[in-house]
């Protein structure tokens, strides 16, 4: 059997690394890249060692979503006819795999969607990966569920149980992986004053879409002012390479002595940065994953997750994009050392490391689900 799984962005990376490799022991993988995102892909890439099979060259300056999904389109459809794969493997939702998960549709290839059945019930937000992860689940020969709450989220929208596999999700397969590796490979701080476990510090991400124009501004405004309210903490913000948000966090988050602006981190200093916060300020959904393995709370700072398992756990708040709301959760996490410290002992809710093999597994007719979740 043949399995061509595609990816694009650092996030696919991420979470299809430990697929890749756990695919490449019992069957003929091709790894197809898109470069939808191609410096931190490639920054991903270098990292799990691992070198695509395709490479395809669809990403161009300023093109709109539309124009991307139709290079997507005609790219991996001519990649699917070279190949003929029986099996595509895609993960998540982006615009990459969708078209992939389409492309491959078109062509009467089976799909398998890892991370599938995540949803937050409104279109718009996220947009367009709600839209997209949605659209593929129509699609989608066999449906590879982080958790059970993504199981029953396809069952509600008619997909037969039977087509259901709960996995875990791969990013804690990723992140033992990287934890492996500091043992032999110790990650360095981004920060040339660095103080270690001396100062305690809190993390920042944004790059949504949803969060972009007077949102992103607002986010500013707030960070500005906690920031200055706690000062005995050191606030890291790893700037992403959008202009959409580069400029307006570079201008507005200038001057500020204990707010460090950085460039965009590699995987494992991100994980690194995140072992080492009080608290994870941010409108990633990866992070909302990675940061219970280490007993870190998250602000989210969107009006909707597809992550409610974090939530219902206790690891995140889902504190929406007005600046009270995120004011409001953050301060209820840095004013109560003793809430965050009840997180350290409590396991991920989102998967146990074996996610890919139970995916292996599935994809060669021995379904394997996780026990509980």
């Amino acid at each position: 059997m043949k399995v061509m799984v595609v990816m694009g962005t650092r996030p696919e990376v991420i979470k299809l690394a430990p697929v890749v490799g756990a695919l490449r022991a019992v069957m003929e993988t091709v790894v197809c890249s898109t470069g939808q995102h191609r410096e931190m892909l490639d920054q991903a890439l270098s990292f799990f060692g691992i070198v695509p099979d395709l490479e395809l060259d669809t990403m161009r300056p300023g093109q709109t979503l539309n124009a991307l999904s139709a290079r997507l389109l005609a790219a991996l459809d001519e990649a699917l006819e070279h190949e003929a794969p029986d099996w595509v493997i895609v993960q998540g939702d982006t615009t990459t795999a969708f078209c992939a998960a389409l492309a491959a549709f078109h062509r009467g290839i089976r799909v398998g969607h890892v991370e599938a059945g995540l949803r937050t019930g409104d279109l718009a937000s996220p947009f367009p990966e709600e839209a997209n992860r949605s659209l593929l689940s129509r699609i989608a020969t066999l449906h590879f569920a982080p958790t059970r709450l993504a199981r029953d989220n396809l069952i509600r929208e008619g997909v037969p149980a039977a087509r259901i596999v709960v996995t875990g999700n791969t990013v804690v397969d990723a992140i033992h992986a990287v934890r492996r590796s500091w043992a032999h490979t110790p990650t360095r701080s981004p920060l040339p004053d660095w103080t270690g476990a001396q100062q305690s510090h809190v993390l920042v991400t944004c790059h949504r879409r949803e969060n972009f124009g007077d949102v992103l501004s607002g986010i500013c405004k707030v960070l500005r002012d906690l920031s200055e309210r706690y000062a005995d903490y050191r606030w890291v913000f790893p700037v992403h390479l959008n202009p959409a948000v580069r400029g307006p966090v570079l201008r507005e988050l200038g001057g500020i002595p204990n707010l460090a602006m950085i460039e965009p981190v590699d995987y494992p200093t991100s994980l690194y940065l995140i072992s080492r916060s009080a608290l994870v300020v941010s409108d990633s959904g990866g992070i909302q994953e990675e940061a219970p393995t280490f007993g870190v709370p998250v602000v989210v700072m969107r009006n909707h997750t597809e992550r409610r398992e974090g939530v219902d756990a206790g690891f995140a708040t889902l504190a929406g994009q007005s600046v009270e709301g995120i004011e409001r959760a953050v301060t209820s996490w840095l004013d109560d050392p003793a809430r965050r410290e009840s997180l350290r002992n409590r396991p991920n809710p989102y998967g146990d490391g074996a996610a890919s093999q139970r995916i292996a597994a599935s994809l060669g007719g021995r379904p394997d689900e996780v026990s509980s979740g």
